[in-house]
């Protein structure tokens, strides 16, 4: 809602703020929103969950939206898609974001020239989607919203659909430029030709004909340049199809006019370049084509995931096995798979036995034996077992949906890189036609004659083409993430692409991260009062609603002596420290020595042993039963294989490797010891992670955290870069920037290698996409030919510029071919 106040020149505003729960949290919400600049009057209701300010015209909403995040309040938001026709370069980015962004609402606009997409981030409940798509249309490129019901667009469809239209207009336009080329040029290279085509035709006829076809050319194959160009030109708002459509039409004119009223014109200058402007049109159709195959190649990665989902599946229906659409598939339905069979959804096996290969979810080569009670992927390939399985998840919820749509998310973000673009482009295009003016002006002084002037100024039009720009960072961005996908690596933040590129630390959590995260029960030392079994059993009780490793290893070790457990009442636990409650009206702890000491359970009869265990690499824990210390356990979880052979290699491309884990310091130095870790902060609370990894990070550059669980979520967020291993929890992972499907050690070198390979590519696209029009602008312009007599011609101006694109598009299709980092060691 907008509400303006002239006398002040102000604004009121209203959004939705989240986290609202008590009165508290609206005077926090008004104090922060009262100390951004610009914005006044903040008033916030705790009924509806919305703020009202009143707001300065030139405050932007996206600062609002951080310092709202920061406060731990933030704007409710909401995302729409748009699919765009007519983009062709760097400045049609620039402009429909800009029409975007201007719409009530909108936070940010993010447009990707490689897919044509816009993603727009907006208010929740101030965000029109048909509004949004006729801003986009206005400006010149027509939208159709995507996604909420509307029919989702295959990218890969619509680019072989484009590349085929593209095909049919090349062929048309190159069967009417040749025989213009031949008429023209063929007379200045064979001069026999020439002389026989003026004595059997005449010049004057020539030239009618050439008229003719050349026009067929620019009104039929040609036509879109003309109906997107000049209407952005007209708005003020010139493109790369601007610069096409003045080029082409300057030198047909030009043409028209020395055929049909050569009078007009001086002597010396009546010549004509119609076969420029038909060759012109043609080759950037050739580009344009190229391009289109191209564009589809960097989605290949996207349509390969799509392409792992099967049609059909074979249910068990009231007994019988029948054949059904995927589409009709239910959590709860049995499934029978027979070998070489693709898994149809995410479930359990519940019967059989099963080999599968997961490389296309994972990037681990060897297949998975699975027994019953195991989970399995949709997508991936059953092997030489047959079996049966439990459908848990379908359609959107499964592994791989989240996956295609992780990378989508990707492939779509703008990176902090493209900055530099969007402000060069911004202004370059007009810029452009003015160089080109200017060119004609200055020829006109000091040149031979007009056409001298003509054809530099159209020269400096065609080779200044925006495309290479634009499409540099997306291009690799949509392959990189592609490839990362298929390699078990998902970006699902694609600045986090640029990021990990300069990460300097890597910290890790311990268990589950570098360690197998599977840890057994070692050791059970009892006070004299208690027997080991008694003790088991009131430490497996206390575990059995846990999920935690270390809780597991309790429970199989109760399980292996066949004990029964207790109810347990009154349970809470506290994180990083331990567990409390009762069995049978007495007290219970379980944990750490920090939470013996946080009640005043003396631990010292058995502290020397727990330093030993401690000291071999293994995690003590204290059971106590109403104040008073019961028995002492330990468990060891065992270094994942290639962990030591991939810190190895981080520190071998000079990168700083710390570990950060809560277990006892003893401990975790063995740990750290074994793996060749020599920065190590043990014994702390998740808000102790976060503390270390500030502490890290004030040393010396970006930081990278890996970890895999609950209470590595804080540390996650406040990483530069948070990587979270895909075998954790779910909360872990939706915190991450970056998520390792597999868990391998190796898969950190993946993650950084795809990082590192990515922004090389795109470094590399830019140096080209700049360095070609900063080079070749003034060549076009005639700045050689004072001094060596060489001009660029229209024509060949058309072709470097069609053969730029093609070259960026070309360089960033290289990063298909990346493969994932092996390690050539696997001890632990």
């Amino acid at each position: 809602m907008l509400m303006t106040n002239t006398a002040h020149d102000l604004e009121e505003r209203r959004f939705p703020l989240g986290n609202m729960s008590c009165a508290g949290c609206v005077r926090r919400a008004e104090t922060a929103l009262a100390a951004i600049p610009g914005v006044s009057d903040p008033s916030v209701n705790l009924a509806t969950h919305e703020a009202r300010v009143m707001i300065s015209p030139s405050v932007d909403m996206e600062e609002v939206r951080k310092a709202m995040q920061r406060a731990g309040y933030p704007l409710r938001v909401s995302q729409i898609e748009l699919s765009l026709e007519g983009m062709s370069c760097a400045s049609c980015v620039r402009r429909v974001e800009a029409a975007l962004q201007a719409q009530p609402g909108v936070l940010r606009a993010t447009v990707n020239l490689a897919t044509s997409r816009a993603q727009i981030e907006h208010i929740a409940g101030q965000g029109d989607p048909l509004a949004l798509a006729a801003a986009a249309s206005a400006a010149g490129y027509p939208a159709t919203v995507l996604g909420d019901g509307a029919e989702a667009e295959d990218p890969q469809m619509r680019h072989h659909a484009e590349a085929q239209g593209l095909r049919g207009a090349l062929i048309l336009a190159a069967a009417l430029t040749l025989p213009v080329f031949i008429l023209e040029m063929g007379g200045h290279i064979v001069p026999a030709f020439h002389h026989w085509l003026h004595h059997q035709i005449g010049m004057q006829t020539l030239w009618i004909i050439q008229f003719v076809l050349t026009t067929a050319v620019l009104a039929g194959p040609g036509r879109r340049f003309y109906t997107t160009g000049l209407p952005a030109l007209m708005r003020g708002a010139p493109d790369m199809n601007s610069l096409v459509a003045i080029g082409t039409l300057a030198a047909w004119a030009y043409s028209v006019i020395a055929t049909f009223a050569p009078a007009l014109l001086p002597e010396t200058a009546r010549a004509v370049y119609f076969e420029a402007a038909a060759v012109i049109v043609t080759l950037i159709l050739l580009g344009r084509w190229l391009e289109a195959r191209a564009k589809g190649r960097t989605g290949a990665a996207i349509a390969r995931l799509v392409g792992m989902q099967p049609r059909v599946a074979r249910v068990v229906r009231e007994g019988q096995m029948v054949e059904i659409s995927i589409d009709d598939l239910r959590a709860g339905d049995i499934v029978q798979l027979r070998p070489g069979e693709r898994i149809p959804a995410d479930g359990t096996l519940s019967s059989g036995e099963a080999i599968i290969d997961e490389s296309m979810i994972t990037g681990e080569p060897i297949p998975v034996t699975k027994h019953e009670g195991a989970k399995v992927i949709g997508g991936t390939v059953n092997g030489a077992g047959a079996f049966r399985m439990t459908v848990s998840h379908t359609g959107a919820d499964t592994v791989l949906s989240q996956i295609i749509r992780m990378v989508e998310s990707a492939q779509g973000a703008k990176l902090p890189v493209q900055a530099l673009v969007d402000s060069v482009t911004m202004v370059f295009v007009p810029v452009v036609i003015g160089v080109a003016v200017l060119t004609v002006l200055v020829w006109l002084l000091f040149g031979p004659d007009l056409t001298f002037a003509l054809v530099a100024g159209v020269s400096v039009l065609i080779i200044a083409c925006p495309c290479a720009m634009g499409l540099a960072t997306p291009t690799s961005v949509m392959v990189g993430t592609g490839r990362a996908a298929e390699l078990g690596v998902l970006f699902r933040k694609g600045t986090a692409l640029q990021l990990l590129d300069k990460v300097q630390i890597v910290a890790f959590d311990k268990t589950g991260t570098l360690t197998e995260g599977r840890p057994i029960l070692t050791d059970l030392e009892t006070t004299p009062a208690w027997s080991n079994e008694d003790a088991l059993r009131l430490a497996a009780a206390m575990e059995q609603t846990s999920e935690h490793p270390i809780a597991r290893a309790i429970l199989t070790k109760a399980e292996e002596q066949g004990l029964s457990l207790p109810e347990v009442t009154g349970f809470k636990s506290l994180t990083g420290l331990g567990v409390r409650g009762q069995i049978k009206g007495q007290q219970v702890l379980l944990g750490a020595a920090r939470l013996m000491a946080q009640d005043g359970v003396d631990i010292s009869p058995l502290t020397d042993k727990a330093q030993s265990m401690a000291q071999a690499g293994r995690s003590p824990l204290y059971l106590a039963v109403d104040g008073q210390l019961a028995a002492l356990l330990a468990v060891a979880d065992k270094a994942k294989p290639g962990a030591r052979a991939m810190i190895a290699a981080l520190k071998a491309q000079g990168v700083r490797v710390a570990m950060i884990s809560g277990d006892a310091k003893a401990a975790a130095e063995a740990i750290g010891q074994e793996l060749g870790i020599d920065e190590i902060v043990a014994e702390v609370m998740p808000k102790g992670k976060v503390d270390a990894l500030q502490n890290l990070r004030a040393s010396g550059g970006k930081l990278a955290f890996v970890g895999d669980g609950i209470n590595d979520a804080p540390a996650l967020a406040e990483a530069d870069v948070g990587i979270a291993i895909g075998t954790g929890t779910d909360v872990a992972v939706e915190t991450a920037d970056v998520v390792l499907i597999s868990g391998a050690p190796e898969a950190v070198l993946t993650a950084l290698g795809v990082s590192r390979q990515t922004m090389r590519n795109i470094r590399q696209n830019l140096f080209w996409a700049f360095a070609y029009n900063t080079a070749l602008i003034p060549v076009a312009a005639g700045v050689l030919y004072p001094a060596f007599g060489l001009m660029l011609s229209p024509m060949l101006a058309a072709g470097a510029m069609a053969f730029s694109s093609v070259c960026v598009l070309s360089n960033a299709l290289r990063l298909r071919y990346m493969a994932p980092h092996r390690l050539k060691g696997t001890a632990a």
